[in-house]
């Protein structure tokens, strides 16, 4: 395969360059009689191949094929009328046609040739052109309507992803052909009047040449040069009107399971009634006065014999067909049918028409690639799979924009606009473009054209594609809702992969009463205080130990968190220093004086003037450590980190909230600051 896509690219270039050099250097007789025959053999093979085609696309090449063929018609009609006008020669195949097939007469050879010009012009490609016109206009109408058929078909679990995307490749490749059918008719169209402009020069020429230059009598004149050219005519105009014909069957063909041939034999096969009755109705022309009776008779006994066949046909395959077994019709109003239609995909990223090309690889698309590297940068870095990312089109977004759903709920839109990159800069005054903030970090930026990327990187810019744009937010958004993502076959899952390396561990939880459903809320909680729940053996022992005196989520995950405390230093200190906020004595007391607990956990029951200062001093804290350079954690004992979090969480999200027991010995605090009662400033 690779050797023939080699021969083939090599081979086109140098056949279009050779056949603009035919136009410009004379050739051989011998030559133009070898390509002559090559451009009646290349327009058979054309007709061949449009008659086996199942669909148009299969020959989605033929636009351009029509181009070429067409220029090297035209090549041939110009190296052959110099040969007839410099030489009064032009080989053996136009003097073969222009003395035997038309008999040496000048008038046969201009009808003949006249009426295959308007066989070609006006019957075929006329029609032709319509039919390309009218499919293409429908064809593009139509694929809004198809896209969405393939995104129904793609959400009630009909196809796959790669299906999907073979059918949308299949829709965009057939609007384009039709479209390239539209225009590429038209060269047809300016073939076969070029092909009359050619030979009425050549006729006209030719005698003022004979008559003028040589000295010939009229006579004879005319009787070298008419019938070379008539020759010339027929020899271009016949291949001429065998591509218009492969033109026009591509262009009508409807898409079938088989080629053309048997698609006909097998409609009218069916027909059997129909062709029996035309029988008797040519073999009743036979009996009447006046007309010959042998062919009407032969013709309609033919018919006859031939649907009285089909029919014996007919009732074979019925019998064989009633006796197979009755097939399974299923309901589309049956619930299980229905059941399908209203599943909610976990995780989904629907992109707008005009982002589409980002999933095509045709297109050097790589979106779906990145995606699948960030569902195992994910399972590395939480240590959970997040489920598959239902990618689709969607038409009621504008332009140049994409949205993340999360169980079916917008959660997150972003924009990433055709043939652009985001620039990210200080000074955004010095690029052109629509200014945007970076979804993920909130970072000014703009997008400005893929041309001023070079000029972006210059003024020192980060530049960022639009893939990795959609990718980075992609990554944010399953990490901030994990906890959601983790559902309960997802946890199911995990246990059996620890089971398989570890069933002692599995076994002791079972035997300890926890389900799966306590163990998906552990998770869940460690998920959103961004605790990786990759060491899963190590979680699952520890749930197991605790369970037996207490099932409460809240204290199995502080017990969790405590087995884990090396992990959960590291990820705060990568560099093995942690820098701390913490709160003074007085402070500390008061507000583990304001725990209480309910039914969604641990809270601190403050008054609002104690909750202002906490509020206050913990931002004013944070923010000045932020602003040199450290993101902080905010440390506390352990009695009050449960409801300390639940705090902090509405205020400063991003802020993470430890315990003095988290604290591990290899890692070195770095003291920030402290928060007191004093802090009377508002945020």
């Amino acid at each position: 395969m690779k050797q023939q896509r080699g021969l083939g690219a090599g081979a086109f270039p140098i056949a279009v360059v050779a056949v603009v050099t035919m136009m410009v250097i004379p050739l051989p007789t011998a030559i133009l009689d070898l390509l002559l025959a090559v451009n009646i053999g290349v327009s058979v093979l054309l007709l061949l191949a449009s008659l086996n085609v199942k669909r148009a696309l299969d020959l989605g090449a033929f636009p351009s094929l029509l181009l070429i063929a067409t220029l090297f018609r035209l090549a041939l009609n110009v190296s052959s009328a110099r040969l007839i006008l410099a030489d009064a020669e032009a080989g053996k195949v136009i003097e073969a046609f222009g003395t035997f097939v038309i008999g040496g007469s000048l008038v046969v050879g201009l009808v003949v040739f006249l009426i295959l010009v308007v066989i070609q012009f006006v019957v075929i490609t006329q029609g032709a052109t319509r039919v390309a016109e009218v499919a293409a206009r429908f064809t593009l109408d139509a694929m809004p309507g198809k896209q969405m058929a393939i995104d129904a078909d793609l959400n009630a679990g009909i196809i796959d992803d790669d299906e999907a995307r073979r059918r949308r490749q299949d829709i965009s490749a057939e609007a384009d052909f039709y479209g390239a059918m539209d225009g590429a008719s038209k060269f047809v169209k300016g073939d076969a009047i070029a092909a009359i402009v050619i030979t009425a020069v050549n006729l006209i020429g030719g005698l003022i040449i004979g008559v003028v230059q040589h000295k010939m009598d009229v006579g004879d004149a005319v009787a070298t040069y008419s019938l070379l050219t008539v020759g010339d005519g027929l020899v271009s105009q016949i291949p001429a009107l065998l591509v218009s014909i492969s033109a026009g069957l591509i262009i009508t063909r409807a898409a079938g399971s088989e080629d053309l041939g048997s698609d006909v034999a097998g409609q009218f096969a069916r027909q059997h009634r129909a062709i029996r009755t035309g029988g008797l109705a040519l073999a009743g022309l036979g009996l009447v006065p006046g007309l010959p009776k042998a062919p009407f008779l032969a013709v309609g006994l033919g018919a006859w014999l031939i649907g009285r066949r089909l029919a014996a046909a007919d009732d074979q395959l019925t019998v064989s067909i009633d006796e197979l077994p009755p097939v399974v019709v299923i309901d589309p109003d049956a619930p299980s049918e229905l059941s399908k239609s209203l599943r909610v995909e976990p995780l989904s990223l629907e992109l707008a028409m005009d982002l589409v090309d980002l999933v095509d690889p045709n297109r050097d698309g790589d979106l779906l690639d990145r995606v699948r590297a960030l569902r195992r940068k994910m399972a590395q870095e939480l240590g959970i799979v997040i489920p598959p990312v239902r990618t689709r089109d969607n038409l009621e977004l504008e332009l140049g924009t994409y949205a993340v759903k999360v169980h079916g709920v917008t959660v997150a839109t972003g924009q990433a606009p055709a043939g652009q990159v985001l620039a990210i800069l200080d000074d955004l005054s010095l690029l052109p473009g629509l200014e945007v903030r970076e979804p993920v970090f909130g970072l000014p930026a703009k997008w400005v054209p893929v041309e001023q990327e070079a000029t972006a990187e210059a003024l020192g810019a980060t530049v960022v594609d639009r893939a990795s744009v959609i990718t980075t937010h992609l990554a944010e958004i399953a990490r901030r809702h994990g906890p959601e993502l983790l559902s309960r076959q997802d946890v199911k899952m995990l246990v059996e992969i620890v089971r398989e390396h570890d069933p002692t561990v599995v076994d002791d939880l079972t035997g300890a009463g926890v389900g799966l459903a306590e163990v998906q809320r552990v998770l869940q909680l460690l998920l959103e205080e961004g605790v990786p729940v990759r060491d899963l053996t190590r979680i699952l022992e520890i749930v197991s130990e605790r369970a037996r005196t207490t099932r409460e989520p809240e204290l199995l995950v502080e017990s969790v968190r405590l087995g884990l405390a090396p992990t959960v230093c590291s990820l705060h200190a990568p560099e093995g220093r942690l820098p701390v906020v913490t709160f003074d004595p007085l402070m500390e007391q008061t507000l583990l004086n304001a725990v209480t607990r309910g039914e969604l956990g641990s809270q601190l029951a403050l008054d609002p003037d104690t909750a202002q200062r906490l509020a206050t001093g913990l931002a004013r804290q944070v923010r000045t450590a932020e602003d040199q350079g450290f993101e902080p954690v905010v440390i506390c004992a352990p009695g009050l980190r449960v409801a300390l979090h639940s705090f902090v969480a509405r205020l400063l999200p991003h802020v993470p909230v430890m315990s003095y027991d988290e604290l591990v010995d290899h890692v070195t605090i770095e003291d920030l600051g402290m928060v007191s009662l004093d802090e009377t400033t508002p945020i």
